[in-house]
């Protein structure tokens, strides 16, 4: 059993960082909405449906004619704030930080899921892979809380943590999802899991380690069964020109030269061979640069039908990158859960598979 601190108590609100360091920033709210200060004094209402433009104002924040050092905007009968461009549910509050205002929603963990299962997997999965998404999603963000948050938010909403977009991601298959699998989360030992997951990891999923440093027993590779993704496979064509540009220090690129793979052969480090030198990149800075899905891949020279410098010497005038999966190939693979649920298997089968040995617990309130 899962119990959340006094400190998660009542509704369990997330507190979700929509902007960091804006100059300026929109909010408003669908119904009337309170703006009050961090003492929570009221200093004014905007109308239902308009909105204004909060502004950096060194130490603190202007909101129109009001200002403080903290704002809060609240809308009324459960109406749904306005935050730059999009409606969430919950409630905003602007902070001001070293470089500008950071935007933060304050909104439930239940509700804040029914945007991010729909962020992160299409809404017309099955069931089965949107509740084991909702567990996994949920699992995620208790344990960041528990471990990453700082003095102003928990989480914030891009694929660094995991995606939320507010209501524009929401449907009825996701709220479902989350209602169906309530309070549910992945526990090792007692302890709510960092239950990572990744859109597709290419027929087997990586031991933690051989990743990342930090080895966890729950984090172990296992077959994958996402043969259905359409990034199962993949391959990029790049010139040598271009392989130049990003690595200007060995010349012409002759080879790529695997240095460090894990043992399911995704690329730690890769020599990388020049007719002016050589040198030593990870397979996370080649992914970076010529924008590949994984670092499970492998470089093959294409060579040209003229021959190229002045000592007659053979240069590829091409590199073909075939390559697998997308994302980092840790716990929970989404196609995999796609592919698992179309064979019949539900929710708990699909998560005992990806997190190996956790427990499916529910999450106590303690007042």
């Amino acid at each position: 059993m899962a119990i959340a601190s006094p400190a998660q108590a009542e509704d369990l609100e997330m507190r979700v960082a929509i902007e960091e360091d804006v100059q300026q920033i929109q909010v408003g709210g669908h119904t009337d909405a309170l703006v009050t200060d961090s003492s929570g004094q009221v200093l004014g209402e905007i109308s239902g449906g308009t909105a204004l433009t909060a502004s950096y104002a060194g130490s603190g924040v202007q909101l129109g004619d009001w200002q403080g050092d903290a704002l809060w905007i609240e809308p009324a009968n459960d109406g749904f704030v306005w935050i730059g461009s999009k409606w969430y549910r919950g409630r905003a509050r602007v902070v001001p930080t070293a470089q500008g205002l950071t935007v933060v929603n304050y909104v439930n963990l239940e509700e804040y899921l029914y945007s991010v299962v729909g962020a992160e997997v299409p809404t017309n999965w099955p069931m089965e892979a949107l509740k084991a998404q909702a567990v996994a999603a949920r699992s995620y963000a208790l344990y960041q809380r528990q471990t990453s948050a700082n003095t102003v938010f928990d989480v914030g909403d891009t694929t660094r943590w995991q995606v939320y977009e507010g209501l524009e991601e929401e449907a009825a298959t996701t709220q479902a999802a989350v209602q169906a699998t309530e309070g549910q989360v992945l526990t090792f030992g007692g302890q709510i899991i960092n239950a990572v997951f990744h859109s597709s990891s290419g027929g087997h999923t990586e031991n933690v380690e051989d990743v990342w440093q930090q080895p966890l027993p729950y984090l172990r590779g296992v077959p994958d069964y996402d043969q259905e993704a359409p990034v199962f496979r993949w391959q990029v064509q790049l010139t040598a020109g271009e392989i130049q540009q990003e690595i200007p220090s060995v010349g012409n690129v002759i080879a790529f030269e695997p240095q460090r793979t894990t043992p399911r052969g995704r690329v730690v480090t890769m020599r990388v061979v020049g007719d002016q030198g050589e040198t030593t990149v990870s397979g996370n800075d080649l992914r970076r640069m010529f924008n590949l899905r994984s670092t499970l891949f492998t470089v093959q020279p294409q060579f040209g039908r003229v021959a190229s410098a002045d000592d007659g010497a053979q240069r590829p005038s091409e590199f073909v990158i075939d390559g697998g999966g997308f994302g980092h190939g840790i716990g929970m693979s989404q196609y995999g859960a796609y592919g698992m649920a179309r064979q019949g298997q539900e929710y708990r089968q699909i998560l005992a598979h990806y997190y190996s040995g956790s427990t499916l617990s529910r999450i106590r309130v303690e007042q």
